[in-house]
């Protein structure tokens, strides 16, 4: 079976990402290997000025690899933004399920997150819905859970994926 590949999509400010960090550390803690996927539509720096990788990026690198015992970064000038498949197979023979913050018009499954002080409506495709995190009620025949039910959307993908921690080769830590 493919790896699970689900986006959490909504709109700026309704907590995807507070939403995520809570389910990541629930699917951790279940022993899952995860791997997290954050779409981002503006030019982000990882590295900052005066930092040796920011340097030697400057400097015309154009692939530039930190590393150290527990943590491996690259930071690549490409050609052309990757799509959500190519990152994927960078990642998948070592992780359990993929959790994407983005790439609403990306072919994977979405969980929405909605908080009723944002909006009202849902913004992905109903066809690619597979529930909603949210503070409000929608009319939607799809699951939907509280915007602290980590547990219930993690009890919810393992069902849905038949997902079983695997020992696949990413190390266990957690930095909280």
């Amino acid at each position: 079976m493919a790896i699970p590949i689900i986006s959490f999509v909504g709109n700026s400010g309704v907590g995807k990402t507070t939403f995520l960090e809570k389910l990541i550390a629930v699917l951790k803690a279940r022993g899952y290997r995860v791997a997290a996927i954050k779409h981002d539509v503006h030019e982000f720096e990882v590295d900052y000025p005066g930092k040796d990788s920011w340097r030697l990026t400057r400097a015309g690198s154009d692939i530039v690899l930190l590393s150290s015992a527990d943590k491996l970064a690259l930071i690549e000038r490409p050609d052309a933004e990757r799509t959500l498949d190519e990152l994927v197979a960078m990642v998948d023979d070592r992780v359990d399920i993929v959790l994407t913050e983005g790439y609403r018009g990306a072919a994977a499954m979405k969980i929405e997150v909605s908080r009723s002080a944002h909006s009202h409506e849902i913004t992905g495709r109903l066809d690619d819905l597979l529930a909603i995190v949210t503070d409000a009620a929608f009319d939607y025949q799809v699951p939907q859970f509280g915007l602290e039910d980590a547990a219930g959307v993690a009890d919810f993908l393992e069902r849905r994926f038949s997902l079983e921690p695997s020992t696949k080769g990413l190390s266990g830590k957690v930095d909280r």
